[in-house]
């Protein structure tokens, strides 16, 4: 059985030598996390080439998502590299305060306008949220609080306040110059860290192809403000081409109780305007230090899956963890054994509404074939952008959706699209008439279909043209295919 759900892991000290990349990519990834929060230019160019190499060795399309690190507000420095602080404590944040001089009352801040984005009452979440607390008063560059959650407080740990409301653009200017490094690299996607609305997505894309990069953009949701308000989620969902649950700062903004409700809300809305959706964040936690998941790891996964996340990732296990090829193949093995379950075969996807689109009413319509036909083994796309396969790829089914291109950027975009599996194939040299059979030989080489199998296929008019697919035609295996 094909694995229809995909796998983003994360490169780092763990997965930086070729052996240890080649083995994460045997392993199932299909997608490589570069995270620009760590590391320098020179690294994150280096392990994307090596990437490349091993896949084209392998035989294999993996793509690479450069993440940037956006404005993520840290505290600064403690004199002794951290300190203790006990509920009931009194603790100041100070944007002036000496940024390597902490104290067990006082520690300066990277970021100046955090005065501006609190009043009392409000909470602070330091380290994920392992520390708590209540602002008291603020007066000029200083916040003055009361400890409500203590413990180890150490260097540079995050900020995050609880509800949102921090006015930090999306986009640093270590932002900008990392999107310069991605494009360098050649990146297949681009993720924009603490997306706030639809310009951030707008201006990254700008910036992108000011530098003759198509690379796709994800938004990263991890804002409370913008998941409580579901027109302007939908609107940032609709100018991205994937986004990604990042639980992590959105866990601590909006509180543990409300993530997982949110996080089927936000793969919901994304299924339904027809984008690609990633969840993320501590998902096999454990295997940093374990051979093997928990149960509620193995839940959490299975879960993501039956709610029909196009992709689940890994960070820490795969980047610094000590077995990241066994955190890959866990992934692997929890996902297929989710995709076996009745619901995720069955789908009732706009199935009451209209469409404007030729190409969208013969990718609906290829996939209700599909999954109503016996003996159908197989989809196969013809495409030049990846737009139908996409389409497709929203439709619940046990059936293995292949993208036939000629384009490298394709071929690396698609793999990102649960149950599509790319396949290069440059039909040019092929006479029109002969390109279904051909399509056949191919599956049939590859194992997918034998004789008697029937595959659906779709196509336009005119090969190698842009957005005409107006074609769907169902063949069998071993006839007399035109």
């Amino acid at each position: 059985m094909l694995r229809r759900t995909k796998i983003v892991a994360t490169l780092g000290p763990a997965t930086t030598e070729e052996d240890s990349i080649r083995d994460i990519i045997a392993a199932g990834t299909d997608v490589v996390r570069l995270n620009f929060s760590h590391g320098n230019a020179e690294e994150h160019i280096a392990r994307a080439r090596a990437v490349r190499r091993i896949a084209r060795s392998e035989g294999r399309t993996v793509a690479i998502l450069a993440d940037l690190q956006g404005p993520k507000l840290r505290i600064a420095r403690f004199r002794e590299g951290k300190v203790n602080l006990a509920a009931g404590d009194q603790f100041t944040l100070d944007t002036t305060w000496p940024k390597d001089a902490g104290t067990e009352t006082c520690v300066g801040l990277d970021y100046e306008h955090l005065t501006q984005d609190v009043e009392p009452g409000d909470i602070l979440l330091l380290d994920d949220g392992r520390i708590e607390l209540a602002v008291q008063q603020v007066e000029g560059t200083s916040i003055a609080c009361q400890v409500r959650l203590g413990g180890e407080l150490s260097d540079n740990k995050g900020l995050n306040k609880r509800g949102g409301g921090l006015s930090a653009p999306a986009l640093t200017d270590k932002d900008r110059r990392d999107l310069k490094t991605a494009v360098e690299l050649d990146t297949d996607y681009v993720a924009v860290s603490f997306t706030r609305c639809r310009e951030d997505i707008d201006q990254t894309r700008a910036l992108l192809r000011e530098c003759n990069s198509q690379a796709g953009v994800i938004a990263k949701i991890e804002r409370a403000e913008l998941v409580n308000d579901t027109d302007q989620l939908d609107k940032v969902i609709i100018a991205s081409d994937a986004v990604m649950v990042a639980r992590g700062d959105l866990g601590v903004e909006i509180g543990d109780a409300e993530l997982v409700g949110v996080q089927k809300h936000i793969i919901g809305r994304a299924r339904a305007l027809n984008r690609v959706v990633i969840t993320a964040t501590q998902m096999m936690e454990s295997m940093v230090t374990s051979p093997i998941p928990t149960r509620a790891e193995v839940s959490d996964v299975a879960n993501a899956v039956l709610d029909y996340t196009d992709a689940v990732m890994l960070s820490a296990e795969s980047a610094v963890g000590r077995y990241p090829k066994e955190a890959i193949e866990a992934t692997a093995r929890i996902c297929v054994g989710a995709e076996r379950q009745s619901s995720t075969h069955h789908s009732r996807h706009r199935i009451n509404e209209t469409m404007e689109k030729v190409d969208e009413a013969i990718a609906l319509s290829a996939m209700y074939a599909a999954n109503h036909l016996e003996d159908v083994r197989a989809i196969v796309c013809m495409t030049e952008t990846g737009a139908t396969p996409l389409m497709m790829s929203r439709i619940k089914s046990s059936l293995p959706i292949f993208a036939f291109s000629r384009h490298l950027a394709t071929q690396a975009r698609v793999t990102l699209y649960r149950g599509v599996q790319t396949v290069p194939f440059d039909s040019r040299t092929i006479p029109n008439e002969a390109i279904n059979a051909s399509v056949v030989l191919e599956l049939e080489r590859r194992g997918v279909i034998k004789a008697g199998d029937r595959v659906v296929i779709t196509k336009g008019d005119y090969a190698n043209a842009q957005g005409g697919t107006n074609t769907m035609k169902i063949v069998k295996a071993g006839s007399n295919i035109r």
